[in-house]
């Protein structure tokens, strides 16, 4: 493993545990096989030896490492995510964060089950950029289908980014779509409750200011 020959590492934790699964360093095995697994790049493998671990040793010593570790390997692999949401892509709708969702619950684990981890601090950082990423994908979302007249979805999609992920700073565009989707059904008691939320959490918001005197709907102009 020290010369990044992981493969190999992995054949002979996995050997070792199999003829040995009560010796002193099965336990061990268990745990280097999840990160060789994750460092080569083999990240289906590398969570299911993290859950795995996490099933078997619940009280372990280092099992705050495996919550950690598992948040890692899905964060890692929703890099990149908000990089492929181009508004114009016939695919937009199906893509799904699982990865990103996945991620945040394992660090919340982690941070809620052992607060003093020295992991904790770093998972915090994490699960902050993940929230705004997630609270992204969402109003991606719910563009897409405003641009496409699907009006009760969008406000449907921004609905759910206000209500999952309150803090994020997407949310005062979740709101913006919300007022606009309603406006175009001619919801018009709900437009304007929408905008009072609006005014209240973002009184400096431009929308506020500019959106009656713009030739087309605000929303055609992102």
């Amino acid at each position: 493993m020290n010369d990044g020959a992981y493969e190999d590492a992995i054949k002979y934790f996995e050997k070792l545990e199999a003829r040995y699964p009560y010796g002193r360093y099965a336990q061990q095995a268990q745990l280097e096989v999840a990160y060789a697994y994750y460092k080569d790049d083999e990240p289906v493998s590398a969570i299911s030896a993290c859950n795995r671990f996490i099933r078997l040793h619940p009280n372990h010593p280092h099992v705050d490492y495996v919550y950690y570790l598992k948040g890692v390997v899905n964060f890692n692999a929703n890099l990149g995510l908000l990089s492929r949401l181009g508004l114009g892509s016939k695919n937009l709708v199906d893509r799904d964060p699982k990865a990103a969702r996945e991620s945040f619950q394992a660090f919340k684990s982690l941070v809620t089950r052992f607060p003093n981890s020295k992991y904790t601090p770093d998972a915090l950082a994490r699960m902050h950029y993940l929230v705004n990423t997630l609270a992204s994908h969402e109003i991606a979302v719910a563009s897409y289908y405003m641009h496409r007249g699907a009006y009760l979805a969008a406000v449907n999609r921004a609905q759910g980014a206000v209500k999952n992920y309150p803090h994020a700073p997407a949310i005062e565009q979740a709101l913006i779509i919300m007022a606009e989707g309603y406006k175009a059904m001619g919801m018009t008691q709900l437009e304007h409750d929408t905008l009072r939320v609006l005014k209240l959490n973002f009184p400096h918001s431009t929308y506020l200011t500019h959106a009656k005197t713009q030739s087309k709907p605000w929303w055609k102009l992102w």
